[in-house]
């Protein structure tokens, strides 16, 4: 089993910042991804980024890049979620999730280790 523990949510203004941080724990692989996903109220849990354990691969929703930068530690096998230039949309719980797989998935169903989520808050 994995366990994901996320950390460094928080109240922010909009063009602020802010870091999250996921670190793994338990059994992990090689091929590994490790991602975070959003939810707003009333919406969907949506895909933010993703980054490849093996390769150093990432992926990033239309709506965060430029903005969004996910990066890792593999000595502490700690990814992160450097936010910047933050709007009020970018409100939402944030989850941490990872999947054995040597292709990164943007899709909720393919990961099935998940975090307990911390919240963003985006005020203007």
């Amino acid at each position: 089993q994995v366990q994901l523990v996320e950390s460094g949510g928080g109240l922010v203004q909009a063009g602020g910042s802010l870091r999250l941080s996921c670190a793994a724990s338990g059994r992990t692989f090689s091929s590994f991804v490790m991602g975070w996903f959003r939810q707003a109220p009333g919406k969907e849990r949506e895909f933010v980024a993703a980054l490849n354990w093996r390769d150093f691969s990432t992926y990033y929703a239309d709506s965060v890049k430029g903005r969004f930068t996910i990066s890792r530690d593999s000595a502490k096998k700690t990814v992160y979620l450097q936010m910047n230039s933050l709007k009020p949309e970018d409100t939402a719980v944030y989850y941490c999730a990872a999947e054995t797989s040597i292709a990164i998935h943007t899709t909720r169903a393919n990961y099935p280790y998940w975090g307990q989520g911390t919240q963003v808050t985006v005020f203007s």
